[in-house]
């Protein structure tokens, strides 16, 4: 019986995995600009991590979280999302005791029981920052740039970026709003779908977060969050709005914007593309001013991001085509005969270790077969054969222009990047 991978579980082949690769190294070094340092929590937490932290009302924890018992009877899960893993360890391991800014970073795999479909599998990989410790609205303006930058970074035009941006007030705001949106959408309950009607009574703030068709309509005229706002996160949400117009970054403001996990307070933001559609949103993110003390740690604000490496990938492959044909090593090495191929292995390993991506043919082909191998793999090809070996020499041959020389084997291997230029 011929075995596939798992539905919504895809593999990752090396020739895309290298455009993965490109991205990992840019998204890592630009959080390192902002003075964030990666952690790397586990891909299996305590179920009850993710229903107290992201809220067992949310679809993440009632729908698509794969939940399962380990030998002792213990339910664990497989996160869903690492933002509630990161404060779990920022507790556990007692960062907060430095009395410092803990600014965090992490990339990984997720898993979400959901229909797949392209840019959203069922396990996806994000990027992500938290920075714990602040309620400085600077700090949601800097975690907002940082986004913004890493768009451009990889290359996507900022006239082809907007960000949504809303503000849902704190916890002795929430009250309030909840019972205006619980008492507007009671009238129009006939209206909404089984699962907004099971969130009117459960939270009603997750009603809009609903991408149904019939409940649209009972959503825009639902009340707005910025009007229940107190004076303190009121002030916090202007003095952010100024922030970001002295950084010239532009923004919507989007009542209907709550992101769809309970731990958000106060700002909630997504950065999307012109160029996605209808799913256009490449990340999102926002306060959480108390999950650390939900999750039983001391009261700590914080504030982060997340972003979907599938979507991103898809976005760059569309604009930047990988060129599968381009090659990926320096050198390809061809010896000649039985002496030759004895030889050539001593050569490749000097060559590694001295940072020269080489390979050799291990399929016993002819010369002319592989010759074509090194054009398609490499940039130059290295020979070796009978003549070369008597004399300690080999012949470079430059593969894009076909000319060739004789080199010493001593004085190619004190420098081989100044022939391989």
């Amino acid at each position: 019986m011929k075995l596939e991978s798992v539905r919504g579980m895809r593999d990752i082949l090396p020739e895309e995995a290298v455009l993965w690769q490109r991205l990992e190294g840019e998204i890592r070094a630009l959080f390192a600009l902002y003075g964030y340092k990666e952690i790397r929590p586990p891909v299996v937490e305590p179920a009850e991590l993710f229903a107290r932290g992201v809220g067992e009302a949310t679809d993440i924890v009632h729908k698509e979280m794969y939940v399962f018992p380990d030998k002792k009877g213990q339910m664990l899960a497989l996160r869903p999302e690492a933002t509630a893993s990161v404060v779990r360890a920022y507790i556990e391991h007692g960062l907060y005791a430095k009395g410092d800014l803990a600014k965090l970073y992490y990339l990984g795999p997720m898993f979400r029981y959901e229909k797949p479909q392209k840019g959203r599998q069922r396990q996806f990989h994000q990027y992500g920052v938290e920075a714990l410790g602040s309620l400085d609205p600077a700090l949601d303006a800097e975690v907002i740039d940082l986004a913004w930058h890493l768009m451009e970074r990889v290359g996507l035009s900022r006239e082809g970026l907007f960000l949504r941006l809303n503000s849902i007030g704190c916890r002795e705001d929430r009250p309030a709003y909840r019972e205006a949106l619980r008492a507007h959408f009671s009238a129009r309950r006939e209206e909404l779908c089984a699962d907004c009607q099971r969130r009117l009574a459960e939270n009603p703030l997750r009603i809009l977060d609903c991408k149904e068709p019939q409940c649209q309509e009972a959503i825009a005229a639902a009340p707005k969050s910025l009007d229940y706002l107190c004076p303190s996160c009121r002030a916090h949400f202007e003095e952010l709005l100024s922030l970001l117009g002295d950084l010239g970054l532009a923004y919507t403001l989007d009542p209907r914007l709550v992101r769809g996990i309970d731990y958000y307070t106060r700002t909630v933001f997504e950065l999307c593309s012109r160029e996605l559609g209808a799913q256009d949103a490449l990340l999102g993110g926002g306060r959480y001013d108390d999950l650390v003390e939900v999750l039983g740690g001391p009261p700590t604000p914080g504030v982060g991001f997340a972003g979907g490496m599938e979507r991103l990938v898809l976005v760059l492959s569309q604009r930047q085509p990988l060129d599968a044909a381009a090659p990926d090593l320096d050198a390809y090495v061809v010896p000649i005969g039985a002496e030759a191929r004895r030889k050539a292995l001593e050569l490749l390993a000097q060559l590694r270790r001295r940072g020269v991506a080489a390979d050799l043919d291990y399929l016993g082909r002819s010369l002319r077969k592989a010759m074509s191998v090194a054009a398609r793999r490499a940039r130059y090809a290295l020979l070796l054969g009978p003549d070369e070996l008597a004399q300690g020499r080999l012949t470079l041959k430059d593969l894009r222009t076909g000319q060739s020389s004789s080199l010493l084997l001593g004085e190619f291997l004190a420098n081989p990047r100044a022939f391989l230029a």
